[in-house]
């Protein structure tokens, strides 16, 4: 249990560090710039080693999650997140002003799945009374609150009124999202490294 841990929140480590790296090196702005556009930068190939390492620590955390007895519906969730992850980094977005391809459709898709399911996974966590329950609760709320201004450029673009990433803060609203979810995932790690949290883990899934 506790190398699963350990090892999962450290590939999440590795994986912010990889990300914070690509950000430093590029001249994107960063406000209006949405993450998926920097793996068009020199060091792009820095996204998805990020997007991977994120996948690893969310399926590791996943399996944690699952030798300590919660729900199974957690499990699932945490998996589908790292499964997101992974398809977000293999199927790059489009350049800017392409047509959507496959590849650029697989690639949003598979982001608002991973936008919408951990937020879930950390609410269903707060509710089992877990360590930091209330800190994952506030996270996951403040997720669903970025992840609505997210879609609603996208909805407003279905109706034919033009709308670009620079006339709204794009770039901004989408890492409150990232962030706040991997700081939900990371807290379901270090939840479980506390020997005291898991019988009270147990017994509420029980």
């Amino acid at each position: 249990m506790k190398g699963l841990l350990v090892s999962g929140c450290a590939a999440i480590g590795a994986g912010s560090g990889a990300m914070l790296s690509l950000h430093a090196g590029s001249d994107l702005d960063p406000f209006h710039s949405v993450i998926s556009e920097y793996v068009w930068q020199s060091a792009g190939w820095l996204l998805p080693a990020s997007l991977t390492l994120f996948a690893a620590g969310a399926a590791l955390i996943a399996e944690a999650v699952r030798r300590a007895g919660m729900s199974r519906w957690i499990v699932a969730l945490l998996l589908a997140w790292g499964a997101s992850m992974f398809l977000i980094g293999a199927f790059p977005t489009d350049r800017p002003g392409v047509p959507l391809s496959m590849s650029g459709g697989i690639h949003r898709y598979a982001a608002f799945a991973a936008f919408l399911v951990m937020p879930v996974a950390g609410l269903l966590l707060a509710r089992a009374r877990i360590r930091y329950a209330g800190a994952m609760r506030v996270l996951s709320g403040v997720a669903l609150g970025a992840l609505v201004l997210v879609v609603i450029p996208y909805v407003v673009r279905m109706f034919g009124i033009p709308l670009s990433n620079e006339d709204i803060p794009a770039g901004l609203t989408q890492r409150f999202v990232v962030v706040t979810e991997l700081a939900v995932l990371a807290l379901a790690g270090l939840s479980l490294l506390k020997p005291s949290a898991r019988p009270a883990v147990s017994a509420v899934m029980a």
